[in-house]
């Protein structure tokens, strides 16, 4: 087989070479999305999973690509068998479990400042993949890029990626040595380093493999670029604020669930309406499947847009699409029709996926003689997994098709006397949702290439113990361990083939969405939290104004106000046990002013410039401020700052006090921010969603802690993921009402129930009112 010869080829005992792996001049330089706060399928405690004990060692392996621009400037795209034990990671051109004895190529450690990002699709080789980006968040110009054929995968390897950074993080948090502390940022020399490989390890260890192999790669391709309260509906399982939707079942079509969203009888001939199915596969294959433009798959399960071709695609997340379709079983005009849609996809750290489908222009597909244009709806897809049983080895996912009907067929239709609304384009929308729970039904092959393996073995022909690594330690981090030996030549992958086009299916994991108990949390505990030693100070708000003034009642716009914490869920005392959420109580802290800033550059550490009111004489006299910058990318770009003053001190002990004097990755790992759009257009509601956000895991946060305050950089635009969703905001913002609530993770029991620490409510803001900060 080509595929196995290939490999077999470009084997040998692996020379070093100088080349950085991950090294792709075209990286954005961002934080994705994309980490999720999980560990593989293990489930293990971070106490089992970190411990010096072997058993506890987890070992991930697979094949990936390898993606960059060689020292004459030509791209490359190749195959490699990454494995990752613990914290340590290397790099083969052969599989090394069936080739014992072969010398990585690559080889490191990774480092607790190790940022991963999901960088969405790019097209390689006339192929499509899904691109991960590795860099220092100290230092960018360490940074790199591999990629997988299918998101499912990067998702599994960027969870692989964070297990292991937790892995690094604990040993660090447990003292390490003092060589560690000093040099953990020290850039790399693997001069005269080359691994010695031992073929046996001892002790039970846990072997995870991401992918089937190159051997799958022949017969499989990535063809996506191919030719509450009772008067409120709360999303129990699926969001963490409440929303405002009230879904009606108002019937079911070939196994499918078709609601309508009754909370708002004004909303006239137009209806909100939703199908929603139970798929017997993953998230990821739903994903794929609904993504894929291959025209012979789409003939299967879509009846109404299977002729589609990729006009253009932005960002990875984002691309524009043409389609054309013979409505003479639609409708009695036996014209042709065409349509033009962009589509804008998302994975929360969830792992659930969001897909927009846009009506839109472009230039490259004008009006067609003899085809009728016409706008598609506009439309969202929801892809979730669900809980399996215990024990069972099967994944099931609950795909949700949405969108905005202007029918008065409807109507009729919903009660079962008319049937012309089947004859419409809503309705053959509507129906792909059947249409693919079938057509994946039919092929059980789908979610057997995407369904997890786990293996425990008590052998590993690969696995290597930390001596090996004694003389790299930290300092060899994961973007320099993929500097080779600087001694060595870059020509060995330079004269690789460039035009490999292998590609692999990835094995997924389901990941339990946790249950709902509604709740209502008491109030933090101020003593816990705050310094109860220290007399209390009455914080008079009316001494601080931002450039953003406060709103005077629900109908004033372009304000802010602050609402209490009950429109929120948050983790309960017994979440550890039943993963239980709580409605929020009132925040800790209150907030006294917002500063809606207009900036050339993103903007760091403005709690130190003049025009803050950290700087004023009565912000310096209060015992506390935590400054929240969300740095907005736009032109120009916007800084919200939000201030929020505590009444006392903060407790040294208590969570809140280990966050504001803690490290920079224990607030990365615990800053948590959850979203609600109260009111606005419904799509950017369901692109914003309300599930709590991990905000030093998804961007870029700096912390900078002086004086009597703390200011957490929130870099927004370091992210694709989130430059995408934002833009989508700014577009209706002024008729938005935005919801946000930032906590402080809870993740140990004497840490619960969580508090909010702060909420904010945006009441249409505009953005031609932000003011010039250096003006």
């Amino acid at each position: 087989m080509e595929t196995t010869k290939a490999l077999k080829e470009e084997g040998g005992e692996g020379g070093q070479v100088k080349e950085v792996l991950l090294d792709g001049s075209n990286g954005s330089s961002s934080s994705g999305d994309a980490n999720t706060n999980r560990a593989p399928k293990h489930r293990h405690t971070p106490t089992a999973s970190y411990g010096g004990d072997e058993k506890g060692i987890y070992e991930i392996f697979g094949w990936v690509y390898h993606i960059g621009v060689n020292s004459i400037g030509h791209e490359y795209c190749h195959l490699r068998f990454l494995f990752i034990k613990g914290k340590y990671v290397m790099m083969y051109k052969r599989d090394p479990h069936e080739n014992p004895g072969i010398k990585p190529i690559r080889k490191g450690v990774i480092g607790p400042t190790l940022k991963v990002e999901e960088l969405g699709r790019r097209k390689v080789n006339d192929g499509d993949l899904y691109v991960i980006r590795f860099y220092n968040r100290l230092d960018e110009s360490k940074k790199g890029e591999i990629a997988c054929p299918t998101a499912g995968e990067a998702r599994k390897w960027m969870e692989a990626f964070d297990h292991a950074k937790q892995q690094a993080e604990y040993e660090l948090s447990r003292g390490g040595s003092t060589r560690n502390k000093l040099n953990k940022e020290a850039d790399i020399d693997l001069d005269g380093h080359r691994p010695r490989v031992r073929r046996y390890a001892h002790g039970l260890k846990n072997l995870i493999r991401i992918g089937k192999g190159p051997e799958m790669l022949l017969r499989q391709t990535s063809n996506l670029g191919g030719s509450g309260t009772s008067n409120r509906y709360f999303e129990g399982e699926f969001g963490d604020a409440i929303e405002a939707h009230e879904w009606k079942c108002v019937r079911t079509v070939n196994g499918i669930r078709i609601f309508e969203d009754v909370a708002d009888p004004k909303r006239g001939k137009g209806a909100l309406v939703k199908a929603v199915g139970l798929v017997d596969a993953s998230a990821d294959t739903a994903f794929e499947v609904i993504l894929n433009l291959e025209r012979r798959k789409r003939y299967e399960w879509d009846m109404l847009t299977a002729d589609l071709e990729l006009i253009d695609s932005y960002d990875g997340h984002y691309d524009v699409v043409y389609g054309t379709y013979d409505p003479k079983y639609l409708t009695r005009w036996q014209s042709k029709r065409d349509f033009v849609f962009t589509r804008q996809w998302f994975r929360g750290q969830d792992g659930a996926y969001t897909i927009l489908h846009l009506p839109a222009v472009h230039k490259k597909r004008p009006s067609r003689s003899g085809y009728r244009r016409t706008p598609i709806n506009p439309s969202t897809w929801e892809v979730r997994n669900l809980n399996s049983p215990m024990g069972s080895n099967t994944t099931k996912c609950l795909v949700t098709h949405m969108l905005e009907i202007h029918s008065s067929g409807w109507l009729r239709w919903k009660k079962n006397s008319s049937s012309k609304f089947e004859q419409t384009i809503p309705y053959a929308l509507l129906s792909q949702v059947a249409g693919l729970k079938e057509y994946i039904g039919a092929n059980p092959s789908l979610s057997f290439e995407s369904s997890a393996t786990v293996v425990q073995s008590k052998l590993s022909d690969v696995s290597t113990s930390s001596s090996e690594f004694e003389d790299l330690e930290v300092q060899d981090e994961f973007y320099d361990a993929i500097a080779g030996d600087s001694t060595s030549s870059s020509e060995d992958e330079e004269s690789e083939d460039d035009t490999e086009k292998k590609k692999f299916k990835l094995k997924n994991v389901s990941w339990a969405i946790s249950s709902l108990a509604l709740k209502r949390a008491s109030a933090p505990d101020v003593n816990k939290e705050l310094d109860p030693a220290v007399p209390s100070v009455h914080v008079d708000a009316s001494q601080f104004s931002g450039s953003l003034h406060k709103g005077r009642d629900e109908t004033d716009s372009n304000c802010w106000t602050s609402p209490s914490g009950t429109g929120f869920m948050i983790r309960g005392k017994t979440y550890l046990k039943d993963n239980a959420k709580i409605m929020g109580s009132d925040p800790l802290l209150e907030l006294i002013a917002v500063d809606w800033f207009k900036v050339d550059t993103a903007t760091d550490k403005i709690a130190l410039h003049p025009r803050s009111l950290v700087q004023s004489d009565a912000g310096k006299k209060l015992p506390f401020i935590l400054v929240i910058n969300l740095e907005v990318p736009a032109k120009p770009n916007y800084s919200l700052v939000l201030y929020y003053a505590a009444e006392r001190p903060v407790n040294k002990n208590s969570l809140l006090g280990r966050f504001v004097d803690g490290t920079d990755m224990f607030r990365d790992a615990r800053f948590k921010l959850i979203p609600s759009i109260v009111e606005g257009y419904w799509m950017v509601k369901r692109a914003v969603g309300t599930k709590a956000c991990l905000l030093g895991k998804a961007v870029t946060c700096k912390y900078f802690r002086q004086d009597n305050f703390l200011e957490i950089d929130v870099d927004i635009g370091s992210s694709s993921v989130a430059r995408s969703v934002i833009g989508l905001v700014l577009g209706y913002v002024t008729s938005l009402v935005v919801d946000l609530a930032i906590l402080i993770e809870a993740k140990e029991e004497a840490e619960l129930p969580e508090y909010i620490l702060g909420t904010v409510r945006l009441n249409r803001v505009k953005p031609e009112s932000a003011v010039p900060l250096n003006a």
